[in-house]
């Protein structure tokens, strides 16, 4: 190590591409220069992180944030401490705002509003659309643009694009990987009548396992036949699973913590609080996720953070919308897993940084390595916390984990060297700024 440290992480049980072990980081400029013992004598504040594992920073590729538009449920700045005190260090958000994400106007706007005012670094995905297509493949190179995010169907907001045409028509134009929802509409409209008033346990009966596997076979036809990348998003289903281990080469893959953690038994305890699109599924389908995550298929862990206010959740089903945060849970819900054996720590850091600076071509970002940024999750394994909804950063305030005790704990989040969250306290001004990427430099 040449230069002189500003920061060094003293101890901690390192997690990165060689392996695990007890090594000293020091940070200078916000950048990780250098890793393994640095001597005692050497100046710069120091951390002491004996007994705390040390891993790159955690990325959560699918958030909804919900400014602007609808800043009652959440806004940037309040997203951006949720992930934070997460240990959650950037985050990728979604377009179904309004105004939609869909021009460049709209994109600087976010970008404008994130910047400096979020305690976590940032994309935002630009929304794909029959009328906005010849437009995506100079759109998805725009700073702070993580990429195309296309509905094939319904959820919350306007953006849909159903038809095999729309959709070959966006893939048609587009140079970087777009990511979907992959919930065939036209299934949908035809099974509305399974929704059972009053009933949210009825919501995957209506969007079945059927509704997934038919448009994510469709939509893999369509991305072989233009050539290009895509990454299905949230998958929820069994019957997807060998689909997409058959198209490894165009298709990655995104899973969350609540179709690896709840099932169609909690609908009777949770009800409306854990209706997502797509839906928590039977315990097979739950199961099936987990074989695929173990094997490989799986590429990244995102939360689908979507929150609502518990007023609106409460609105009798089918009135009540989808989704749930996530975002502040995603770390200690996989952590349980972890101490639970069924995941090693080593996967969940492939799952949350590596994987996503590797798809989605993140600078930077994603290793503990130097030259890369100091973007850095600090946890206890060994913590036992229970989860509660008064520690929620959220605006809404509430998670479906709420009185759920769990093993291993965020305890510190470094943020380009700076450190935002310390032992449940956020700390300092938000700096946050957009995450660059390698094909838009």
């Amino acid at each position: 190590m040449d230069a002189r440290a500003d920061i060094i992480l003293r101890g901690g049980t390192v997690v990165n591409h060689d392996g695990v072990g007890v090594r000293d980081v020091a940070i200078a400029g916000g950048r990780i220069i250098g890793i393994g013992h640095v001597p005692v004598g050497e100046r710069g504040e120091t951390i002491d992180c004996r007994g705390l594992h040390i891993l790159p920073g955690v990325i959560d590729s699918q958030v909804h944030l919900r400014e602007p538009g609808a800043e009652h449920k959440e806004d940037l700045a309040t997203g951006g401490r949720a992930a934070a005190m997460g240990g959650v260090t950037a985050v990728f958000e979604m377009p179904n705002t309004r105004p939609l994400t869909v021009t460049a106007e709209a994109l600087a706007d976010k970008v404008a509003r994130a910047t400096r005012r979020m305690y976590c670094d940032f994309a935002f995905y630009v929304g794909g659309t029959r009328e906005n297509a010849h437009e995506l493949g100079e759109l998805e190179r725009l700073p702070g643009c993580a990429g195309v995010k296309v509905f094939m169907g319904s959820s919350t907001g306007e953006l849909l694009v159903e038809d095999d045409a729309g959709v070959a028509r966006i893939l048609a134009h587009i140079r970087r990987r777009a990511a979907f929802h992959s919930e065939d509409e036209y299934r949908l409209r035809v099974r509305k009548s399974e929704q059972r008033e009053g009933d949210p346990s009825s919501h995957p009966v209506w969007r079945d396992a059927e509704v997934a596997r038919l448009c994510t076979e469709r939509l893999l036809r369509l991305a072989r036949a233009a050539g290009k990348r895509i990454h299905v998003l949230h998958i929820s289903t069994a019957d997807e699973m060998p689909l997409l281990a058959a198209n490894k080469d165009i298709a990655t893959v995104e899973v969350t913590p609540h179709h690896l953690t709840l099932s169609t038994d909690d609908y009777a305890r949770l009800g409306t609080l854990i209706q997502m699109n797509p839906p928590v599924r039977a315990p097979h389908h739950r199961e099936a996720i987990w074989a695929a995550l173990q094997s490989g298929v799986v590429d990244v862990l995102g939360s689908d953070h979507a929150p609502h206010t518990l007023e609106e959740k409460a609105k009798p089903y089918p009135h009540s919308p989808s989704g749930m945060t996530g975002v502040q849970t995603l770390v200690p819900i996989m952590l349980d897993w972890v101490n639970k054996g069924r995941l090693t720590i080593e996967r969940f850091v492939d799952l949350t940084s590596h994987g996503p600076s590797r798809i989605f071509g993140m600078a930077r970002k994603g290793r503990i390595a130097e030259g890369y940024d100091a973007d850095l999750t600090i946890v206890d394994l060994k913590r036992r916390e229970t989860i509660s909804n008064g520690w929620i950063e959220s605006r809404c305030k509430w998670t479906p984990y709420d009185g759920v005790t769990v093993t291993g704990w965020p305890v510190g989040t470094l943020v380009r060297g700076a450190r935002v969250m310390w032992d449940g306290e956020i700390l300092g001004e938000p700096h946050g700024q957009p995450v660059k990427f390698i094909e838009t430099l």
